[in-house]
């Protein structure tokens, strides 16, 4: 893979870039950045670590549920995967074992989470997510064809999968496990400081440092904390805030009984969303989302909620992802945040809007940006007061609950990774700032483990996101449109956060110094001082130009 990106580097450096349109060099710029950044990536040696508590071959089976199976060619592409899993398995536990003689391996506290998930796997065929394709049919696939499918996949998951998944647990037990690192943190790789600085740059999409990033992540815990405070004050809570935070975490009020009553209420709670979308968007996308429960496989060693995007060909919907397992550990008081972030106008919105943009090539319409994304999912959440949906000082402490996990993984991301904290370390300074169950907290410090960087892109960028729309909205002032400035953030699909300033700024030069006839002031040779965090303008409530008055440009 390595020699093929140096390959695409070298053929797209024979292209005159000067001599493209506007449009195409964006897209060169952005198709140059991700092949340099996975020539960068390659040479820490990543391609080590194919398996954590969260993803890898033992969980492969949850591709049965993505696919679409209504012919027979269908269950015979299913057939030749299985056919050739134990190929694939053999692969990755040589990939692994190299890591161990490398130094490229996961620290073993997150590890020894893996033999309960292979246990999981190693059951009777009948039983094997592998096999579940076979246990229904389309009527239309005739009853000779079922017959001899479903006896080809109950060999395949006997011969094939199942000694696959026997082998794995052998290695892992007896060798991977007592070789992994007994300490947490990046910093443990060869080279792993300058891994971390990498990693930092890749998922922020910026050049912030990691101690730039830490001491960000303890100016936002203060200030969230503040406002924490007075939620406190307005629920008539008379305690210090610990005691508030194990009122939130312990009182049965707040928790169903049941994983059926959570799944329930996370759809009624979408449902409730759904209609003030128009709001605060003029588009919004043409395929729906459902909400589904994460598999049980999985469910223990994963967080409260994911997104799955829609398939390519609209042959699935999006599915917003809900966590059942332990349903005394799911608060009420969070479900509004998760949903806004996870469905609409969260994820669902930005990736399946960005499916749907017209001329634009593939590798932007499927691609992501962590910075982009998580950040557009953690902004979103702050949508619920415009929407009117943090109705009760429980669920807007909720939304603060859920900022505040996003600034603590900035100081605790890189407290693990870049100033050797302890695992127990990241676990109480979490503890101390947010009332999230403890089940949930421990899971998300076993994330950053085993994801270094990953977790500082959403509050990155979500702080792009709200500083581009405070400097909108003082430039435009009175004249500012929410919907236009969405439109604008959404409408070129996922982008690094500089690209995104880049296209505001356009924006905000050709629509508002020309159109709206307010004084030009040229941009500062130098980064202007980022906007107090948090501290976001709110539209006018009455705008004095029409949404056609203050055109977009084209993209």
């Amino acid at each position: 893979e390595a020699r093929r990106n140096a390959d695409v580097l070298q053929q797209l450096a024979a292209i005159d870039r000067t001599r493209l349109a506007p449009a195409d060099r964006l897209n060169y710029d952005l198709f140059k950045r991700q092949y340099e950044v996975a020539l960068d990536e390659y040479k820490f040696k990543s391609y080590l670590l194919p398996i954590n508590q969260r993803e890898g071959i033992q969980s492969s089976d949850d591709l049965a549920n993505q696919l679409r199976f209504t012919t027979v060619k269908d269950y015979e592409d299913w057939l030749a995967r299985l056919h050739n899993f134990g190929t694939l398995m053999d692969q990755t536990i040589t990939l692994m074992r190299e890591g161990l003689r490398a130094g490229i391996k996961h620290p073993r506290v997150i590890m020894e989470r893996l033999p309960a998930q292979l246990d999981r796997q190693i059951v009777a065929p009948e039983k094997s997510g592998f096999y579940a394709p076979f246990t229904k049919f389309p009527a239309t696939i005739p009853a000779a064809d079922q017959q001899r499918l479903a006896a080809a996949g109950r060999t395949e998951v006997e011969k094939t999968v199942l000694p696959a998944f026997q082998r794995l647990k052998t290695f892992f037990v007896n060798e991977y496990i007592t070789g992994s690192y007994p300490e947490v943190g990046a910093w443990q790789y060869p080279n792993g400081d300058a891994y971390y600085a990498f990693t930092a740059r890749k998922f922020t999409t910026t050049n912030t440092t990691p101690e730039e990033i830490h001491q960000t992540g303890l100016a936002e815990v203060k200030r969230i904390r503040a406002e924490m405070e007075g939620i406190k004050t307005r629920t008539g809570f008379k305690g210090a805030m610990p005691e508030f935070f194990k009122f939130l975490r312990t009182d049965p009020r707040f928790f169903y009984k049941t994983g059926d009553e959570v799944l329930t209420a996370s759809r009624a709670i979408a449902k409730r969303i759904d209609p003030k979308l128009v709001l605060l968007f003029k588009r919004l996308p043409r395929m729906p989302y459902g909400v589904e429960p994460i598999p049980m496989t999985i469910a223990p060693d994963t967080t409260a909620a994911y997104y799955q995007q829609p398939a390519a060909d609209g042959s699935r919907a999006g599915t917003y992802s809900v966590n059942l397992y332990q349903p005394e550990s799911r608060p009420k008081w969070e479900m509004m945040a998760l949903t806004l972030h996870e469905s609409v106008p969260g994820h669902h919105l930005q990736i399946a809007l960005g499916m749907e943009l017209g001329e634009i090539p593939n590798f932007r319409r499927y691609g992501y940006y962590n910075a982009f994304g998580e950040g557009w999912g953690l902004y979103a959440e702050s949508l619920g007061d415009e929407m009117g949906l943090y109705d009760d000082p429980y669920s807007k402490f909720g939304q603060l609950t859920y900022e505040m996990w996003r600034a603590v993984r900035l100081v605790v991301d890189t407290g693990i990774h870049y100033k050797h904290w302890t695992r127990q370390q990241a676990i109480d300074f979490f503890m101390e700032n947010a009332p999230k169950a403890e089940l949930d907290i421990v899971n998300e410090i076993d994330r950053y483990i085993a994801w270094p960087g990953q977790a500082l892109a959403y509050k990155v960028g979500e702080l792009k996101i709200k500083e581009l729309r405070a400097k909108s909205a003082k430039e435009f002032g009175d004249r500012f449109n929410v919907k236009d400035f969405h439109d604008i953030v959404l409408g070129s699909g996922a982008l690094p956060l500089d690209v995104l300033e880049q296209n505001v700024n356009e924006w905000i030069n050709t629509n508002c110094h020309k159109e709206c006839e307010l004084p030009f002031e040229p941009p500062p040779a130098t980064k202007p001082p980022a906007t107090k965090p948090g501290v976001i303008k709110k539209p006018a409530p009455k705008s004095k130009l029409t949404k056609s008055e203050v055109p977009l440009p084209k993209q």
